[in-house]
């Protein structure tokens, strides 16, 4: 039987917008979501998880079920509702009730300084594309240093290149923007350089406590062992992982990582450059960080393709109907025999296995690794309060005994966290999927406790996956 360690962090992972809800609340100001989300009339963040107003409920059950370290972000627009200037006293005291309810039930808080969610002032000037936004969030994460000294753990942001591409190559973020590889780099490359300036604010003003940054980091393979696909899987891999750690742990990125851009750039006609000052700052924090987080919920294979752009994102869960193909980089196909989620997510655990084994390896001074992130969006099925969700404890267990084998490989793993603790609202799925170790009637606000939460507090309590 496969184990975890004495000292792990069994967690729970939220985000701001998508529990909170009181999107109009508590002096909280606009974020893009709200009218690009209000234009679709699909659904709303109101209530989603109500966790403005329910967070003692949510960190009781934390304690109750064994969930000893909880995720969440703090909404930089409930302290800056313009993104600078004028502080929003409400919502300072808001987040320091929540942190104060961790501490009355031995939950440790976990704090995302930005989780997909720019004040609409900053973000309708260009979001990260605009350098002033980088002076703003580094105001606004000194700010959060020095009045959250409860908070032990920091991140400065959640998935950067889920950030990049789905508000500039899918499209399915607002400013709803697609196919624009340009876009894609520039921003990627100035959220790791607001990154590295918070990293050495935080460094050099000797905060007490530990940084670092959470990537979605999903593990690319050839489709097959020809050189064709296996140069279409490093492209692919060399955008959306290569440059990341490249930028966390090096501080610049490697010749190899170079070469792709210049590969993808000129298949799409476009050209980029960076600021040479930026690594400066860059070099500097590559080797401060104290922790990566890691977003990890599947893998995916590539084969050569030679064409235009074409992404369909399966919103709904009718599965099979995923399309991912770029041009200048490849497609991401369906591998026999492995199974997926009705959103057409791969279920292989092997992929976090070989990631975590791949960092250990090309990045030696990563310090620690958290999975920030891993979980399966279920329909669940509510009936009379009880909600049997077998597949998700079969996909949690599969994943942990990966995430086993890679400590008992060497990988300084310190912590799992679910996403997510209750049910949520999803950017692109509304309420349809739901992930939390806790089912959530959105009418009532209701929680009710899955099979799978009994299962976690098993596990955190025996350290033992069965």
């Amino acid at each position: 039987m496969k184990t975890l360690p004495a000292d792990f962090i069994f967690g729970g992972a939220t985000a701001a917008y998508q529990a909170e809800g009181a999107t109009k609340e508590g002096g909280k100001g606009e974020v893009a979501w709200d009218a690009f989300l209000a234009e679709q009339g699909r659904f709303s963040p109101d209530p989603a998880s109500d966790f403005y107003h329910q967070y003692a409920t949510d960190i009781a059950l934390c304690q109750k079920f064994g969930v000893n370290g909880l995720r969440l972000s703090i909404a930089w627009s409930r302290i800056f509702p313009e993104g600078v200037g004028k502080v929003n006293q409400e919502g300072v005291d808001f987040y320091h009730r929540v942190f104060a309810e961790c501490k009355k039930h031995g939950v440790l808080p976990f704090v995302t300084l930005h989780h997909f969610d720019t004040p609409k002032a900053l973000f309708d000037q260009g979001d990260f594309l605009n350098r002033k936004t980088i002076d703003a969030f580094v105001d606004y994460a000194h700010f959060c240093f020095e009045e959250f000294p409860e908070v032990r753990y920091w991140s400065t942001f959640n998935e950067i290149y889920p950030v990049a591409t789905n508000q500039y190559l899918l499209g399915i973020f607002p400013p709803g923007i697609k196919y624009d590889l340009s876009k894609v780099i520039t921003c990627l490359h100035q959220m790791m350089y607001a990154h590295a300036r918070v990293v050495n604010l935080f460094k050099e003003n000797h905060y007490p406590g530990e940084i670092g940054v959470v990537h979605s980091l999903e593990t690319k393979y050839p489709a097959s062992d020809s050189k064709a696909d296996q140069h279409a899987a490093f492209l692919d891999d060399a955008l959306s992982i290569r440059f990341l750690l490249d930028a966390t742990y090096l501080g610049y990125y490697s010749k190899e990582t170079l070469a792709a851009l210049d590969e993808i750039a000129q298949a799409n006609q476009f050209s980029y450059q960076f600021d040479e000052n930026d690594f400066i700052e860059m070099k500097k924090a590559a080797k401060r960080n104290d922790f990566l987080g890691i977003n990890h919920y599947q893998c995916h294979f590539v084969e050569a393709f030679e064409g235009e752009s074409a992404i369909h994102h399966n919103g709904t869960g009718e599965k099979g109907t995923s399309v991912y193909q770029v041009k200048g980089i490849g497609r991401r196909i369906y591998k026999e025999g492995i199974p997926r989620t009705d959103w057409d997510w791969l279920i292989y655990p092997e992929g976090l296995y070989d990631l975590l084994l791949r960092i250990k390896q090309d990045y030696p001074h990563y310090q620690k690794i958290f999975i920030t992130e891993n979980g399966m969006g279920y329909k669940d099925h509510f009936e009379d309060g009880v909600i049997l969700d077998e597949p998700r404890i079969e996909y949690l267990k599969v994943y942990l005994e990966a995430l086993s084998d890679a400590i008992d490989a060497g990988v300084n793993v310190k912590g799992y966290f679910l996403w997510s603790l209750m049910d949520l609202f999803s950017w692109s799925n509304g309420y349809n999927k739901r992930y939390g170790l806790f089912y959530v009637d959105f009418a009532t606000q209701k929680r009710y406790p899955k099979a799978s939460a009994y299962w976690f507090k098993r596990l955190s309590e025996t350290k033992r996956i069965n």
